[in-house]
C-alpha cells in the first residue's frame, strides 16, 4: 500500500512511518520544505520525500492520486495553532478531489469524558492550560472534517496522555469517548498509537467518524 504522510518527521508521524515500513507499505513523507525533512533518519530514511504544502489543495490532490491513503499527522509549532485550519482544509479537500481516504491524527480534546457531559477540552485534569491552544485547534480539525461532504475520513484520537513510550501492541478503542483505564488514567504511547492507526488503514472500522485509542 502507498501512504501519503504529512508530518512524517514529527513525533507521532515518524512512528507511523516506521510502523508502516515494518508492515511492508511504502511511505511518501510530505512536508512544505527541505528544512522540515532534515530529520529523516533510520527506518524513515527509506521513505520517498516530497516537498508539498498541505494547504495547497490542488497539489495535494495530484499527489494523493498516486497513493492509496492520505494520513495527516501535522502539528504546528506553539503560537501557530491557527495553521491547523488551513492545513486540515487543504489535505481534506485534496483527498476528496483524489477520491482517497483521509486519516487525521487528531487530539483527545473533542472526546467525551466518560460519566460526564463534558468533553476533554473542558476538563483541566485531562487538558492542562498549557496545551489548550493546540487542543482547541484539534476540536476545530474535527469540525472541518465533519463539514466536508464527499470525503472518506477517520479522526483517530489518542488518549489524553500521549507521548513516546513502549511498543506493546496492546490498545483499546472507543468511538467518541476518551479511553480510560481502571485507575482513571487515559494514556497511550505513540508507538502503540501508530499500530492502531495502521490497523485501521489495513482493516477499516470507522468511516466519517471518530476512533479514539488508549489502554
Amino acid at each position: 500500500m502507498k501512504i501519503l504522510l504529512f508530518g512524517a518527521t514529527g513525533a507521532a508521524g515518524s512512528r507511523i512511518a516506521a510502523e508502516a515500513h515494518r508492515r511492508g507499505h511504502h511511505v511518501t513523507a510530505a512536508s512544505r520544505g527541505h528544512r522540515s525533512t532534515n530529520g529523516i533518519t533510520g527506518e524513515l530514511a527509506q521513505a520517498t520525500v516530497l516537498t508539498l504544502d498541505a494547504s495547497a489543495r490542488a497539489l495535494v490532490a495530484e499527489a494523493a492520486q498516486e497513493h492509496d491513503v492520505v494520513v495527516a499527522a501535522t502539528r504546528p509549532a506553539p503560537g501557530r495553532e491557527r495553521d491547523v485550519e488551513a492545513l486540515t482544509t487543504g489535505v481534506a479537500d485534496g483527498a476528496r478531489r483524489a477520491g482517497r481516504r483521509l486519516i487525521v491524527v487528531g487530539g483527545a480534546a473533542p472526546l467525551q469524558v466518560p460519566g460526564t457531559p463534558q468533553i476533554a477540552l473542558d476538563d483541566p485534569q485531562r487538558i492542562p492550560t498549557a496545551i489548550r491552544p493546540i487542543a482547541a485547534a484539534s476540536v476545530r480539525q474535527l469540525e472541518i472534517l465533519r463539514s466536508a461532504s464527499g470525503l472518506d475520513w477517520t479522526y483517530l484520537a489518542p488518549a489524553a496522555d500521549f507521548g513516546p513510550g513502549p511498543r506493546t501492541g496492546d490498545y483499546r478503542t472507543a468511538a467518541a469517548a476518551l479511553v480510560i483505564d481502571e485507575h482513571g488514567r487515559s494514556s497511550i504511547s505513540m508507538e502503540d498509537f501508530a499500530i492502531a492507526l495502521m490497523d485501521e488503514i489495513e482493516f477499516p472500522t470507522t468511516r466519517r467518524g471518530i476512533l479514539s485509542t488508549g489502554y
